[in-house]
């Protein structure tokens, strides 16, 4: 283990985002963590000399940009960033309006690429560092009912997380894409998953879900939040760190399931979805 590194650690007051700040803090790295309330993340870790507590709202540039200085100021240097911060929305795409949606977008997608833009000046300056965005098994597979505009924020940070792995490599800057399954957290309540305003009973699959995420899932979830956390940390001191890094064997099997589902309609379609150039002179 290479301790004294400088982590930067969004949505940290609960959660995998606290958990790791624990771990780190007491494997003796230097940790700056953000959360909307000030002293839910104070009481929730406690005083450390190595930690660093912020106020942030993500969706505004300028608290994300004070955060990332103040980080800076305090350690000296800024080497992973975990973008942790997001929350659940559970409902049918027709059901959601337009406001519910985009404030999903806010805070998973927007609020996230306002952290990486304002990190990696330091990070380039430095030639080094590590930035992992925290998506979702949803982020990999949209096949959960209910769960669209989720599915489709975190689409958006796997995407991107690919995108800037390949823009910073030649920076000495790397990117990975966490993508848990179900970890035995506080994101399945009322405080991390937002439903509908307006719903339609029409929309039964979805109806069923709710009940069983909110009502069964919830705290009987088979992941550990330490161990995630553990692998996360790998990663962080891996010199091959992967870009894509799935989070538990519910996972695995919902991502091998989705490539065989795309391999089976790329297979089916090929001859005619492939006999689509010009035809040759």
């Amino acid at each position: 283990m290479e301790n004294n590194k400088v982590w930067f650690v969004t949505g940290a007051s609960k959660g995998l985002g606290l958990t790791l700040v624990k771990k780190l803090l007491s494997i003796g790295h230097n940790v700056a963590a953000t959360s909307r309330n000030l002293s839910d993340l104070s009481k929730a870790v406690g005083e450390f000399e190595n930690f660093l507590p912020l106020a942030v709202d993500l969706i505004n540039e300028e608290s994300v940009e004070s955060a990332i200085s103040q980080t800076i100021s305090k350690f000296g240097q800024l080497d992973v960033v975990v973008n942790n911060a997001g929350y659940g929305m559970l409902g049918a795409l027709e059901e959601l309006s337009d406001k519910e949606s985009r404030e999903n977008f806010d805070v998973n997608v927007f609020g996230s690429l306002n952290v990486i833009r304002k990190a990696l000046p330091q990070m380039r300056k430095q030639q080094s560092g590590h930035i992992f965005n925290i998506s979702s098994i949803g982020g990999f597979s949209g096949n959960f009912p209910g769960f669209g505009i989720y599915c489709a924020t975190k689409f958006a940070v796997a995407g991107f997380t690919e995108s800037l792995a390949g823009e910073v490599k030649s920076l000495g800057i790397k990117a990975t894409v966490v993508e848990p399954g179900y970890f035995r957290t506080e994101f399945l309540t009322s405080g991390s998953l937002a439903v509908p305003k307006n719903p339609i009973d029409a929309y039964k699959e979805v109806r069923d879900s709710q009940a069983a995420h909110q009502n069964d899932i919830n705290n009987q979830q088979p992941g550990d939040p330490a161990k995630g956390i553990d692998v996360i940390i790998a990663a962080a001191e891996s010199e091959n760190a992967p870009v894509h890094l799935f989070l538990g064997p519910d996972a695995y099997h919902v991502a091998n399931a989705k490539i065989a589902d795309v391999q089976k309609d790329m297979e089916d379609w090929k001859a005619l979805a492939t006999a689509t150039n010009f035809d040759e002179v």
